[in-house]
């Protein structure tokens, strides 16, 4: 059996801003941005570069209880975890296009890792691993 996470959904509240910070801030690549009239929302779906396994649905928030999530998926805990095969280039360019980093790089046993803010807090770890993962 093979199973993969194609998807994960993470709330915004725009999704024009959203795409906007993952494509032009962080490098993302924009796979699809549909319209989906039955139920008046669009289908944003932006990946890494060069990564061909999980994705990022920008979904949205479609409820006052939803918005309430916003920026605040994971309860103040590291989210997501952005791997990178070169740390301080990746770190370089993101600092340099104003990604605010909450903590400031250093090295652990199983690699590089720093932890920075998306558009609305979510908080991600910018990690290269070094012991073969």
């Amino acid at each position: 059996m093979k199973q993969s996470i194609a998807l994960i959904a993470l709330v915004v509240a725009d999704y024009d801003e959203a795409i906007d910070f993952y494509v032009n801030k962080l490098g993302f690549v924009l796979v699809e941005d549909s319209y989906q009239p039955e139920q008046d929302k669009r289908w944003v779906v932006v990946r890494p570069p060069g990564d061909g396994g999980t994705s990022l649905l920008l979904a949205r928030a479609s409820s006052e209880h939803q918005e309430t999530f916003i920026g605040n998926q994971a309860s103040g805990r590291v989210f997501l975890f952005l791997q990178t095969d070169d740390f301080w280039r990746d770190h370089a360019k993101m600092t340099a296009a104003g990604i605010r980093f909450t903590r400031e790089p250093k090295e652990a046993p199983y690699g590089i890792v720093a932890v920075f803010e998306d558009l609305y807090g979510n908080l991600w770890d910018l990690v290269q691993f070094t012991d073969g993962r």
